[in-house]
């Protein structure tokens, strides 16, 4: 481990030619190579995250309009977040620094989202980082220590690319069906027919995204997979595990530090404002745990 920065401790990994860093604050994969090759985009170290670059998110992803939401009957106002929108986001552990084990290919980050503003829950929850011969498989627990069932859902925020190509030139493959459509709070306002030319591939260069994707294909193993290709054939692959059943696709030009493109492929078990919809969100019962698994490898 390294001494603290903004975004505390960072945790290096080692597993032959994998390397990873896992920054203590969020939780959050900072760094992963194989064979010397990014695979998640990376800042400076002196700077907190940016847009919550792998960043886990719970106990929801994404965002709630307006902070309220209907708790079998009761209105909770959660604290305001994102004040340009008016939305909570991203949960309640963004900026929370975990507990951190680690032997030299894995680490095992812990934090409690405790009882507070708009969330009377106390929910233990654990991020088990383990390297594999082409990149990393993440574990996720979520136990419910209250005495009534806890609303959670999660998510997670990397940006993956492939080093030393220009990301205008990847091609991304999302295999979905549906599309979300979204008001200008970026709050779901129904769904309609994903572009069918993702699942062939678009070049990241031509698209504008920040959507989010369900009705997603599996593939035989229960994984799905979203890619991003190089001209010369490299791919590396965000897979996401039984229980999520969302994937979030956002673009940005100007907000990653240093690049003029990037992308983030976003696992999650619920979309924005499930806390009103409902969709995807899950109810623990008293000790409840839910495990949850998505990975990133470059084929």
């Amino acid at each position: 481990m390294s001494t603290p920065t903004p975004t505390g401790i960072q945790v290096a990994l080692r597993r032959g030619d994998v390397t990873a860093q896992i920054a203590q604050v969020g939780a959050s994969l900072r760094e992963l190579k194989v064979g010397g090759i990014d695979l998640v985009s990376t800042y400076p170290l002196d700077q907190p995250t940016p847009v919550c670059a792998g960043v886990v998110l719970a106990p929801w992803p994404n965002r709630v309009r307006d902070g309220v939401w209907i708790d079998e009957g009761t209105e909770r106002q959660l604290a305001i977040t994102e004040p340009k929108l008016g939305n909570a986001s991203h949960g309640l552990l963004r900026f929370t620094a975990y507990d951190v084990e680690q032997t030299d290919d894995a680490a095992i980050l812990r934090a409690h989202i405790v009882p507070q503003t708009g969330y009377p829950y106390l929910v233990e929850t654990s991020v088990t980082y383990m390297l594999t011969d082409q990149g990393v498989e993440v574990t996720h627990a979520l136990t419910n220590l209250s005495a009534d069932p806890a609303p959670v859902a999660l998510g997670i925020h990397p940006f993956p690319t492939i080093g030393g190509v220009d990301p205008h030139d990847l091609v991304l493959r999302v295999p979905a069906a549906t599309a979300l459509t979204a008001d200008d709070r970026k709050i779901p306002t129904g769904s309609e027919p994903a572009d069918p030319a993702l699942r062939s591939g678009v070049r990241l260069g031509d698209v504008d995204l920040d959507t989010a994707f369900t009705d997603l294909d599996r593939d035989d193993d229960g994984r799905v997979r979203v890619s991003l290709t190089a001209p010369d054939g490299r791919r590396v692959t965000v897979w996401l595990g039984p229980g999520f059943d969302y994937a979030q696709v956002f673009t940005t030009t100007t907000k990653f530090p240093g690049l003029d493109l990037a992308v983030a492929i976003e696992p999650m078990t619920a979309p924005a404002n499930a806390f009103n919809s409902g969709d995807g969100l899950r109810r623990l019962a008293p000790d409840e745990t839910w495990i949850l698994h998505w990975g990133i490898t470059l084929d």
